[in-house]
């Protein structure tokens, strides 16, 4: 029993290690460019995503509850974190062909004020290393990664909004 709980702390070690060397070889990288479809079907490409200022992408689906929490927590402090910070936030989801018809539904019935963009063949999660979602990303108004966080608690929006402010601030 030693053997096997020393083997799991050991890989759960391993896996932790590549885990944030893989998120922070992300970081300080450009975003990367690929041709996704927004709600009305009409083509983006995501690194001329034309924002001024900060721009925080967030991965998520419908199928996500962690992710719909967080971007709706985020919608309702949205309208002053733009006002303070010029932040744009990019809503990218990744439902695929079957679920796809339910990302307007969902992001309308809730009122976002995002960018909702449709990544259903996953091109655009693989190109920025997403494996689960939610995963947000923050980027400078030259498409440069500043900041990734993967999964949602409570109270990660006020870590994020004050990464947005370090941002905003240079």
């Amino acid at each position: 029993m030693k053997k096997i709980t020393l083997l799991f702390i050991g890989f759960t070690f391993v896996f932790c290690s590549m885990a944030q060397e893989d998120n922070g070889t992300l970081l300080n990288k450009k975003v990367a460019s690929v041709q996704l479809k927004d709600m009305e079907g009409k083509t983006v490409n995501t690194a001329d995503l034309g924002f001024d200022g900060p721009v925080i992408i967030s991965f998520w689906a419908t199928w996500c509850s962690p992710c719909k929490r967080e971007l709706n927590t985020i919608q309702d402090v949205y309208p002053d974190w733009q006002e303070e910070t010029g932040v744009e936030l990019v809503a990218v989801s990744i439902d695929d062909e079957k679920t796809k018809n339910m990302v307007p539904l969902y992001a309308n019935g809730k009122g976002w004020d995002y960018l909702v963009l449709m990544d259903t063949n996953g091109d655009f999660k693989r190109a920025m290393g997403v494996n689960n979602v939610p995963h947000t990303f923050l980027l400078d108004a030259e498409g440069n990664i500043v900041y990734s966080h993967n999964n949602y608690a409570p109270g990660d929006e006020d870590e994020l909004y004050e990464e947005v402010l370090k941002l905003a601030a240079k």
